[in-house]
């Protein structure tokens, strides 16, 4: 017995959802990256040296799907989901600390919210795609 495929939503209940999972997205993206920043430069006591290597280490994955997040692309949104699993692992290590409880708390929070919205975006980029072909 043959399944017979889902039907694809509208493209006009797609339109809306596409841009507010964005806008999230971008929003989280944007917000994780300020967080790290800000953490390290002014509450994280660091050396120098050090300060530089962790915040090159921490930032470059996000500097990496920048350009594909700004421009809109489904698939840096699907690897961002991927990378963004990093930053939840290292906040929730950080919650446990009461000294990083704060910055753990955002940081899950913030990577949690980019994943989400990260992944609706691709799915339903996807389906905006596949509905535009002519698929039904």
């Amino acid at each position: 017995m043959a399944r017979t495929p889902k039907p694809l939503p509208a493209l006009e209940w797609l339109k809306p959802r596409l841009a507010i999972s964005r806008a999230i997205s971008l929003l989280s993206f944007l917000a994780l990256a300020i967080l790290l920043l800000v953490w390290n430069l002014v509450f994280a006591e660091l050396p120098d040296k050090l300060l530089w290597l962790i915040l090159a280490f921490q930032l470059l994955p996000l500097l990496l799907l920048a350009p594909g997040l700004i421009l809109g692309s489904a698939r840096a949104h699907a690897w961002t989901c991927f990378v963004v699993n990093l930053y939840f692992i290292q906040g929730v290590l950080a919650a446990f600390d009461p000294a990083k409880a704060l910055f753990g708390w955002l940081e899950t929070l913030l990577s949690l919210s980019l994943f989400c919205a990260a992944l609706m975006y691709t799915r339903w980029c996807f389906q905006y795609d596949r509905k535009l072909a002519g698929e039904s």
